[in-house]
Parts: C-alpha cells; sequence; structure tokens
C-alpha cells in the first residue's frame, strides 16, 4: 500500500536535491552543446587526428562527418496521420520486417526449481497493402533442475537470461537467413553493444559477445540489415567523443540523447552515424572488440521525448544502405506512433504476466503429480498466492 501523504512529504524533504540535480544538468548542457558545436565542425580527418592515440574515445567519425550536416533532416511532411500512415505503408511495401523478443519465469520458492524462457516472435512480408502476410509464433523452453544449477551466485537467473538473449538472436538469425538477397530488416529491442555483460564471469561474457559477432556476421553474409533500437538510451558515447577531443576533464554527466535532443527539430530528422568506440571491459573471444563494426545515430521518433538510439551494422553504411533503412524504421514508428510497431508486436506475443505465472505454476504442480515427484510450497509462496488471487 502506498502512503500518499508520506510520500509528498517525503518529496518536500528532497525538493532542493531536485532542483539542484536540475541545474546542473542545464549548466552540463551549455558545457557540452559548446563543444558538440565545435566537433561539427571539424573535418573527419581533423576530428581523428584529435582523437589520435586514444583507443576507445567513446565515438569515432565515419564519412559523415565531411558528407552530411550534424543534423540531417526529414524532408517528407504531412497534414495528417492518415497521410503520414499512407507514407509509411508505401515505404514498407514488399520489406520484410522482423522482431523476436522474450519473456521468463523462475521461482525459488518450490522446492524443484524450474524456469521457462518463452521467445516470441513477429515477421511481417508488407505483402499488397503494406501489411499481411504476417507471422506470430513462439519457442518455448522449459529448464529442468540439473539445468539451473552451476557454481556461482545466481547461476540460475544467469543462465535463463542467457537462454532468453541467445534464443532471441536465434529467432533474428533464422530470420535473416531465410531472407537472404531480399529486402528485409530485422529489429533487436535493444542495444546491439552489451556492456552489462561486464558483471559476468569471463566464460559468460565470451559467450554473450561471440553471439553478437555470430548475428552480425550473419547479417553481413544475407545482405539484411540487422537493428538495435533503443528506445531510451542513456549511452554517453558521443559525449565522451566529445571529452576526448577536447581533453575535457570536468567530470559531466549526461546521455547523447539528452545532448542530441535539443539539436533535432522536426520529426524524423536525425544525427551523423558514428562508429562505437566504447571504453569497457566487455571480454571477448578473440580479445578483438567487434565494436568498430556497429555505427550508431539518434533518431526524433516523437515530439517530445528524447530521440531513440538506433545501432547498426557498418556494412550498411558503408555500402550506402543506413538512408533506405532509416526510413523503413521511421515508417514502423508511424505505423506504431512513436515506436517500431514490429518491435511493438513481438513484445506482446512473448510477454508472460503474473497471471501467466500462477497458470504455469499449476500445470507445473499438475505435472508433478502425474510424475510422482514431492513438490512444496515455501509458506511465502502460499501466502502470497491466496493474497493474490
Amino acid at each position: 500500500m502506498l502512503y500518499r501523504e508520506k510520500i509528498i512529504q517525503a518529496l518536500e524533504n528532497k525538493g532542493a536535491l531536485f532542483r539542484e540535480s536540475q541545474q546542473d544538468s542545464m549548466d552540463a548542457f551549455e558545457i557540452l552543446d559548446d563543444a558538440l558545436k565545435a566537433n561539427i565542425g571539424y573535418s573527419k580527418a581533423e576530428l581523428e587526428a584529435k582523437l589520435a592515440g586514444i583507443e576507445w574515445p567513446g565515438a569515432c567519425p565515419t564519412d559523415e562527418q565531411d558528407a552530411q550536416p550534424f543534423v540531417i533532416p526529414f524532408f517528407e511532411s504531412w497534414q495528417n496521420h492518415q497521410q503520414a500512415r499512407a507514407w509509411a505503408m508505401n515505404t514498407l511495401r514488399g520489406v520484410a520486417t522482423f522482431c523476436a523478443d522474450g519473456s521468463q519465469i523462475f521461482t525459488r520458492d518450490i522446492s524443484v526449481p524450474v524456469g521457462v524462457v518463452q521467445i516470441g516472435w513477429f515477421e511481417n512480408h508488407h505483402i499488397d497493402d503494406g501489411i499481411g502476410e504476417y507471422i506470430k509464433d513462439v519457442s518455448i523452453q522449459v529448464l529442468a533442475p540439473g539445468e539451473l544449477s552451476g557454481d556461482e551466485s545466481a547461476y540460475a537467473d544467469q543462465e535463463i537470461e542467457w537462454r532468453r538473449f541467445s534464443g532471441e538472436l536465434a529467432q533474428a538469425e533464422r530470420f535473416m537467413q531465410s531472407q537472404a538477397g531480399r529486402q528485409a530488416v530485422a529489429f533487436i529491442d535493444g542495444s546491439l553493444i552489451i556492456s552489462f555483460v561486464s558483471q559476468l564471469r569471463p566464460e559468460r561474457q565470451v559467450n554473450y559477445v561471440a553471439a553478437i559477432e555470430n548475428l552480425l556476421r550473419i547479417s553481413k553474409d544475407t545482405g539484411v540489415p540487422v537493428i538495435g533500437y533503443v528506445d531510451t538510451s542513456y549511452a554517453t558515447d558521443l559525449v565522451s567523443m566529445i571529452k576526448s577531443s577536447t581533453k575535457f576533464m570536468r567530470p559531466i554527466h549526461m546521455s547523447d540523447a539528452a545532448l542530441v535532443h535539443q539539436h533535432l527539430e522536426q520529426w524524423g530528422d536525425r544525427c551523423r552515424m558514428y562508429v562505437c568506440a566504447r571504453d569497457d571491459r566487455v571480454l571477448s573471444p578473440n580479445n578483438v572488440k567487434y565494436y568498430k563494426d556497429v555505427h550508431f545515430t539518434y533518431l526524433k521518433t516523437t515530439y517530445d521525448n528524447h530521440p531513440a538510439r538506433l545501432e547498426i551494422p557498418a556494412w550498411v553504411t558503408e555500402s550506402n544502405q543506413h538512408d533506405w533503412v532509416m526510413d523503413i524504421i521511421r515508417a514502423e514508428c508511424v505505423v506504431g506512433n512513436g515506436y517500431p510497431y514490429t518491435i511493438e508486436t513481438a513484445d506482446a506475443v512473448a510477454v508472460l504476466s503474473a497471471q501467466d505465472r500462477e497458470r504455469f505454476l499449476s500445470i507445473f504442480q499438475q505435472f508433478m503429480e502425474r510424475e510422482e515427484i514431492p513438490l512444496r510450497f515455501s509458506r511465502k509462496a502460499v501466502s502470497k498466492r491466496q493474497r493474490r488471487l
């Protein structure tokens, strides 16, 4: 139960800290924006010279540093959503789009550990009217006790997360292989730069990185772009590059999206493409980071929110297909009202609700009874189920 009056009082007690944080953000923006404007004016060679000697400066320029303004405008305009949707349908016609998403169930409240990983996907071929044919489907893995026990803390949680991650990528790879040489785009709901694995054991880090490297390799081999879409990004790669190029020493914290947001005025505008050169401690199978094979930009997909971060394989930019890919993403966002429809639909297919969890536990209990395997629920779990049913 939330005690409203006590929450209000607690917030008012911290009002000064919230105001101070807001002022710090405004000051940081002014300083970093001045540095950004200086970077915008450099040629690619000049910026590379300023970053020389810094192995991982956060980001590096692409050829767009010389060929494009910092803000690359989207020139289409419409009078209403009907016109926008017509443009989107025409843009998507004949293009197969895909996304896989995952969900999981795991509980420590029963005597026999069990986990479930559900991967759902949505594949739309946009035939004729720009909508059908489409496929919605799921795959399900059940993890037995032996698959959930290991020699590390939180092994079961990490194993389930890995099965979900690798399962999503496997479905994306299957789609790309099926669409080799055709007009198609695969979406990943999240980043291709997986810094989060730096907290895992070395062998797990290597497995994650190998999976992403394989995804990028299949994308290049099949000619099907794979897009890492991050709706709310806190990445600081571009900010790190600005600090590196200006030898900036002051500890200022701001995300790329917050900095770029003020420059993208019109819906559909994006900034230049950059090479990812993030400085983190993620291990790779061959001790060579794949980050140089990933380019990123920020795209304004709504009128009010910060731009989305888009990550694409370097081969897409180098083969001059990125403008086409950007239009596919814009069209998806028109259909999805600010968020790619394909990703949104894959999430809806994959999601497992609290009610689904309860249904699974009932099914599992019945299964164990048929197998004549004793199953005990903790008193805490029993109490929660009684109160919530």
